[in-house]
């Protein structure tokens, strides 16, 4: 994790034994994840960060315990890279607190904030859906409608979104009236808040259902928490799992980089998928992507208002306090797969400075 920081650099191997030591995730793409750490265990004012050695193979069902008798995780990694991992690691515990960022500025998540504003809810839906209940015909029938993404074509989109919208589509097919009432309102005010920017134009191409239903949610309760504790309700995920911003705002803001040629690059995307303006859909799926044109120096939050990068438009957001909570109540910390600089880091550097500050205190 070198000459990486939030707004200053980071010096390598700065914190190896004070913060988290590898704890690799592998063969995420079978059946069988095998999960190995070193012994790092140090209590940080009132923070217990541990990572005991364990090595866990899941090749079947277990037979899990009670809820109370499960290991209690943290996780930090990115929206998508993890996602293969979480239906194993669900036969292991489900006491886990996914802390994920808000930054993704790919995909309708884009346009979402193009249009109204907020933070990135991508990987925070994406979270959700791989954590919600499948027990049931209904459970899968929800899943199936908040995961479904619109065609391409822009046309054909728009007509598909509407349909839906208007409860005639059949992915409603299997979900209650009380679960299809609940949804279709947060669609519907959604699509309101849409109408109302007259001025802008909203396209639906491969837009996920999930993430308008979300936006919906969390521009009418005016809080990105309790959008995902709407979320997580209608979707089932157990009590005992949370799905956690890193930063929790309604903000509009993004992720910056400086590289070590003093290029400034503002948006995720730019970054882990450079395009050199050239506007397509980014596919998470095939790694091949430009290179940039030098390394990264350090990577820091940016406002997603104007275009101004010679003052960067660099902000210092908090740490989400629900975050901290569940640091002091878990028992293992684990960092996971994810995008270096794009991920994982915006999330540990917040978190580690609030540790560094607390140790000052």
């Amino acid at each position: 994790m070198a000459d990486c920081a939030l707004g200053f650099p980071l010096v390598q191997n700065s914190f190896p034994s004070l913060f988290f030591q590898p704890f690799p995730l592998v063969d995420s793409s079978s059946s069988a994840a095998y999960i190995s750490s070193a012994v790092a265990t140090r209590s940080i004012c009132g923070f217990r960060l541990s990572m005991a050695s364990a090595h866990c193979s899941i090749s079947a069902p277990l037979s899990i315990p009670n809820a109370a008798r499960q290991p209690s995780l943290l996780v930090f990694s990115g929206g998508t890279a993890f996602n293969g991992v979480v239906e194993e690691l669900k036969k292991v515990t489900i006491r886990v607190a996914h802390v994920l960022p808000v930054s993704d500025d790919g995909g309708s998540t884009a346009e979402i904030v193009r249009v109204l504003g907020g933070p990135a809810v991508g990987d925070i839906r994406s979270r959700c859906l791989r954590l919600s209940d499948e027990s049931t015909f209904e459970g899968i029938a929800v899943r199936r409608l908040l995961g479904h993404r619109l065609s391409l074509d822009a046309s054909k989109a728009k007509a598909e979104w509407y349909h839906i919208v208007e409860g005639e589509h059949f992915l409603w097919e299997g979900v209650s009236r009380p679960y299809r009432e609940t949804i279709r309102a947060f669609l519907a005010y959604f699509q309101n808040q849409i109408l109302r920017r007259s001025s802008e134009y909203f396209c639906f191409s491969n837009g996920s259902i999930g993430n308008f239903f979300f936006a919906g949610a969390r521009i009418f309760f005016e809080s990105l928490d309790a959008a995902i504790f709407l979320f997580s309700r209608v979707s089932q995920i157990p009590t005992e799992s949370f799905v956690l911003p890193v930063i929790s705002t309604n903000d509009r803001l993004t992720l910056g980089c400086e590289l070590w040629d003093r290029t400034i690059i503002r948006g995720q995307n730019e970054i882990s998928h450079p395009t050199s303006g050239v506007v397509r859909t980014v596919n998470k799926d095939c790694a091949l992507s430009i290179a940039l044109p030098s390394r990264i120096k350090r990577v820091f939050y940016m406002s997603s208002e104007g275009s101004n990068l010679l003052h960067e438009l660099q902000i210092f957001p908090e740490a989400n306090p629900s975050v901290l909570e569940q640091l002091r109540k878990v028992e293992c910390v684990v960092y996971a797969m994810g995008s270096l600089y794009t991920s994982i880091c915006p999330s540990l550097v917040i978190t580690l400075l609030i540790l560094l500050f607390s140790l000052q205190v």
